[in-house]
């Protein structure tokens, strides 16, 4: 076989939300698979390479973003494929497992792969009989597969089923050195756990993925333990996807002066700070909300972001502003009402007004517990995180609860708010801080640095909470899972 004989995969990163899209193509024509609403970056590459785009495909209607793929079809004239038993609000070509359809010289298989959704299908396409690749969204994953209750947390354990099954279906339908191109496992939260490596095989999945290595009943089990809560705003994603997304603007957010900004943030609108949580430390806009563009920016304030509410961003740079008003249209958020370059000497009427927000490390943390054994101190991380080791005395509160539970934190001492990497953290003080709080103090180090400054940790389970829209109900079930159990879901 020879490289010019098989289709030709291009890769195009999604790092923010840890995803990926792919265009295939025969030299001539192109299948774009899993497109992001940013589909531009999609169209450079077309053009680059001279490729006339005949069919757009989705491997199942998203949970994670809003796609792209409506609208991108529409604007090529291109075939939009997506896979059936989907309730739709617009016109597409339909595919069930069994299904194929051709893109220039290259044969399109579809294969049914539930288990991340019910609908999901995976595309392995080939030419003239060689080896081709096979594109496995939310199913196959490098060395995991993605993760069974977003759909709808009671049909867990039977995705959990499907998942294990599917995986096998693709091992056994196809040749072991077949490369694999997943959507989700860079850091999505639609991976059960994070992926491994950055390409992978059939036969490579063979000896690493617990689909592949684990009985059935054992790979449910570990699959539904591992599982913690997922980003809220999964729950706007799926409706917008089946709805058909409108066009995406990508233009500059109007500019907002220090009187829009202080009016905006007196509102409640969010005013959001995207320079680093050191820098945003040493002098703020009073009110902003810090989420570093450098770090896992979007993820985490989409999830956080009371949906709906107005955001204008704020920057060094306007190329800083843009890519994040990029990253807000690809989970939907098209409220980006305004922007503001430079810092807060031109953010502010009165520089000197700056606020400042106190960073200590977890040395600084033991030596407050030393004077203070009843200091108060903030766990942002998520419920899987705590359970494996937290700090003795210390509140949980995960980051995507704390704007529901303000009146739990006192306001009369200081709070020293921690997370893992300091990132969490960073916006979780802000928020406090946006929300009046004035005694708030930011732990900026790695939680495994916590044991070493000589504070104590120990592990116990997250206090019972009762279940909510943000709680994955799935965590129930595992307390409840067994073998027998679970066959009786499945059936």
């Amino acid at each position: 076989m020879s490289d010019t004989a098989a289709p030709h995969v291009i890769p195009l990163d999604s790092s923010g939300l840890g995803d990926r899209s792919y265009i295939a193509h025969d030299g001539a024509r192109a299948l774009v698979v899993d497109p992001q609403r940013d589909f531009d970056r999609i169209e450079e590459l077309l053009a680059e390479h001279g490729l006339t785009l005949t069919h757009v495909a989705e491997t199942h209607i998203h949970n994670d973003y809003v796609t792209g793929g409506l609208e991108l079809a529409r604007r090529h004239g291109a075939t939009y494929v997506v896979p059936g038993d989907v309730d739709l609000a617009f016109e597409a070509h339909v595919v069930r497992g069994g299904d194929t359809f051709a893109v220039g010289d290259m044969t399109v298989d579809v294969i049914h792969t539930p288990g991340h959704t019910p609908h999901h299908v995976s595309f392995a396409v080939r030419k003239d009989d060689h080896l081709g690749a096979v594109f496995t969204g939310g199913s196959l994953l490098y060395g995991s597969v993605g993760r069974p209750d977003l759909v709808a947390p009671d049909l867990a354990v039977k995705q959990a089923h499907d998942q294990w099954h599917s995986v096998r279906r693709l091992a056994d339908t196809l040749a072991d050195a077949t490369p694999i191109y997943p959507t989700h496992g860079f850091g999505s939260f639609c991976a059960a756990t994070q992926a491994q490596g950055l390409s992978s095989t059939i036969g490579n999945e063979k000896m690493i993925n617990p689909a592949l290595t684990e009985a059935e009943e054992e790979f449910v089990a570990n699959l539904l333990a591992g599982l913690d809560v997922f980003p809220a705003y999964y729950a706007h994603m799926g409706p917008a996807n089946a709805a058909g997304p409108r066009d995406v603007d990508l233009s500059m957010p109007a500019p907002a002066d220090p009187g829009v900004l202080r009016e905006r943030i007196t509102r409640g609108e969010w005013v959001v700070d995207l320079r680093s949580r050191k820098v945003f430390a040493a002098g703020h806009v009073p009110g902003a909300l810090n989420f570093d563009l450098d770090g896992p920016f979007i993820n985490y304030l989409a999830w956080m972001l009371p949906w709906g509410t107005p955001v204008t961003l704020l920057g060094s740079t306007p190329e800083q502003v843009h890519a994040a008003h990029r990253e807000l249209v690809r989970v939907g958020i098209d409220n980006a009402v305004g922007q503001a370059t430079g810092g807060p000497d031109a953010w502010l009427a009165e520089p000197a007004a700056a606020r400042r927000m106190a960073q200590v490390d977890f040395h600084g943390v033991a030596a407050v517990l030393a004077a203070d054994p009843d200091a108060y101190l903030l766990d942002t991380r998520q419920i899987l995180e705590w359970e494996a080791g937290h700090i003795a005395g210390a509140v949980l509160m995960p980051f995507y609860e704390v704007h529901d539970r303000l009146a739990e934190i006192p306001r009369d001492r200081p709070v020293h708010v921690y997370c893992g990497s300091g990132y969490r953290a960073a916006a979780v003080a802000s928020l406090l801080q946006h929300h009046g709080f004035g005694n708030i103090v930011h732990v900026d180090d790695d939680f495994a640095d916590a044991a070493a400054a000589g504070l104590t940790i120990v592990t116990d389970d997250a206090p019972e909470r009762e279940p909510g829209w943000t709680w994955i109900a799935s965590r129930a079930a595992v307390r409840e899972y067994s073998p027998r159990s679970a066959a009786d879901v499945r059936g």
